[in-house]
């Protein structure tokens, strides 16, 4: 497994719900559907700093998932939403653990 994280600094604070929103609604659904796709988390830090964090069974895939993403923040015209492109990091994942979630 690959893993891509991707942090948004200077993000439009007023306007976070909406960028939210959007993620939920066009970006997620383009991510799932990427050969590969094991997961995905969008995590507000506040503070105008949002993060991302993908996972993918190979580099390659996760490699590609950046590039989706990217074009999808210049296709949906997010530029006043997220003026900075995001500092990426990325690579195997050594170790991991989940826990399913009772519902509720």
């Amino acid at each position: 497994m690959h893993a891509t994280i991707r942090r948004y600094e200077s993000v439009d604070q007023s306007r976070t719900d909406e960028l939210i929103k959007k993620v939920n609604t066009g970006l997620v659904p383009l991510l799932s559907k990427l050969p590969g796709f094991a997961g995905y988390r969008f995590i507000d830090h506040g503070q105008g700093v949002m993060t991302s964090i993908g996972i993918f069974e190979t580099e390659a895939q996760a490699d590609e998932s950046s590039r989706i993403a990217a074009n999808w923040v210049t296709e949906e015209k997010l530029g006043e939403l997220v003026p900075k492109s995001p500092q990426i990091t990325s690579g195997l994942v050594v170790a991991q653990a989940d826990r399913e979630l009772a519902a509720v």
